[in-house]
């Protein structure tokens, strides 16, 4: 992920989108545990109220008929209260009246208490049971902790979910006095079991649930919102250097601006700096190529002024003196030219387009063109004036009357291209076309430098330049690929 935005886009997102759900499912656990906690102390509050009714004698357990909590007193309420004892509660003894006691715990089948039966189970016996209990089967075995402690956990009953307390307890009973007239005492343990439907606890928290979450989904939109501006806010400086340098390129600006934050202040400078230096060195150049052209002129003039120059040399100093001023010209015309600025290629295109069929109308050419109105040259107007103007000269002298120039900027290519209905170059010549002095056979006039200087030219901007045969046009089709 090479981009500094999106990089920051997916951190954010990352955060929220885990950190989020993460708090949510926390506090649902923290809720939950909450609700727990205060249905145990309820059941716990109901336990010792149970607890303070109740009374065991050696006949077993002892309770009122009516409850001061009216729940345990409706028939399937959803709060249910039981008694159980071991089945071993009582110790033995040799009195009768211990002994009548154990019966009644242990048997199946014992006195009612209270009109309620007594029920055995496998390690205990359900001494009592409220009224809300009828038509309720309790589990084969319910919790027992120890003597002293509670315990709270879940049970089913008839199937749906329930929460349960259960806490232990033990009384004395006194006994008969023995053969030996020692008194003994034996212990009665009994565990008090509060029931509860967990309709009212499940509610509250499915209802906290929806709310805590419906909540966090707006959060989180609110927290995406201020993230995604927080980085819009954050990140502008970097898009308006992006904007900056995109102007630069496409020739709409010289330097970058001063209003960036303190840690983008150095770049801008050091790139301003690069530009005008650039730009000082570039200006240097074409003045010594245009001193250079203007201290040869005198010389070659001086030289085409003698009497007894043969016609071969008049005519290669003419055609010396013809490039320096056609460099002379170059270096004035892209003086101030930068490689950075961006030319668009329809202005040099339309020019050339509009005045090379003055030149070439023995017989008439005619030049189509398919060009892309946006397409930039990102680099000196001379150098594309020079590239594009010697290709279509050449496709002009061997034309036979018909030249197309395609130009397309796909993404950061442009791309030049050029053909002709002529004869076309021959394979073993296409390798050689852009040597100095190399001419193709169809060409009637030239020096062969032409091909040379765009190849020269291509070069220095890294460029690509192939000929091949025009499917169009079946002469010669020249591409020139320039990637920025």
């Amino acid at each position: 992920m090479h981009s500094l935005k999106a990089r920051l886009i997916v951190s954010a997102l990352l955060l929220i989108l885990i950190l989020m759900p993460l708090i949510g499912f926390t506090l649902n656990d923290a809720f939950k545990q909450q609700v727990k906690s205060a249905s145990m102390n309820e059941l716990k509050a109901y336990v010792y109220a149970i607890l303070a009714v109740t009374e065991v004698s050696s006949d077993g357990v002892l309770m009122p008929e009516v409850l001061l909590e009216n729940q345990f007193n409706v028939i399937q309420s959803g709060l249910y209260a039981a008694i159980s004892t071991p089945n071993t509660s009582v110790l033995k003894s040799k009195s009768r009246t211990a002994f009548n006691a154990k019966i009644i715990e242990t048997s199946p089948s014992a006195t009612p208490l209270n009109g309620t039966n007594i029920t055995s189970k496998d390690t205990q016996t359900i001494a009592w049971r409220s009224d809300s209990l009828l038509g309720i089967e309790l589990p084969n075995q319910l919790p027992i902790p120890n003597k002293g402690q509670g315990q709270f956990s879940e049970i089913e009953l008839n199937g749906q979910p329930h929460l349960i307390y259960s806490f232990s307890v033990s009384f004395e009973l006194p006994t008969a006095i023995n053969s030996e007239s020692q008194h003994l005492n034996s212990r009665f343990p009994i565990t008090i079991h509060i029931i509860k439907d967990q309709t009212e606890f499940q509610q509250q928290v499915d209802q906290f649930t929806q709310q805590l979450w419906r909540w966090l989904m707006i959060l989180m939109g609110l927290l995406l919102a201020i993230q995604m501006t927080w980085l819009w806010w954050t990140l502008k400086p970097l898009s308006s250097l992006e904007t900056e340098l995109s102007a630069i390129e496409n020739g709409k600006a010289n330097q970058l601006s001063d209003r960036y934050p303190t840690e983008l202040q150095a770049v801008a400078l050091q790139l301003n700096t690069l530009l005008s230096t650039e730009q000082n060195q570039r200006k240097r150049y074409r003045n010594a190529l245009a001193d250079l052209a203007h201290s040869l002129k005198t010389p070659l003039a001086v030289i085409q002024s003698q009497t007894d120059l043969s016609p071969e040399s008049f005519e290669q100093v003419t055609h010396i003196n013809r490039i320096i001023g056609h460099q002379l010209k170059r270096a004035q015309s892209a003086a101030g030219s930068a490689w950075h600025l961006g030319i668009p290629v329809v202005n040099i295109s339309d020019k050339l387009v509009r005045n090379l069929p003055k030149i070439y109308c023995q017989p008439l050419i005619t030049i189509k063109q398919n060009v892309d109105r946006e397409a930039i040259f990102k680099g000196d107007e001379a150098d594309l004036s020079e590239i594009l103007g010697n290709v279509l000269d050449n496709a002009c002298k061997a034309a036979a009357s018909t030249v197309m120039l395609s130009i397309t900027q796909n993404g950061a290519a442009l791309v030049l291209q050029v053909e002709d209905d002529g004869s076309g170059v021959n394979e073993t010549l296409q390798a050689q076309i852009f040597e100095r002095g190399i001419r193709a056979d169809s060409y009637k006039m030239g020096h062969g430098i032409g091909l040379a200087i765009v190849r020269d030219l291509v070069d220095s901007y890294h460029g690509q330049l192939s000929i091949s045969q025009s499917q169009r046009l079946g002469g010669a089709s020249f591409t020139i690929i320039f990637k920025h």
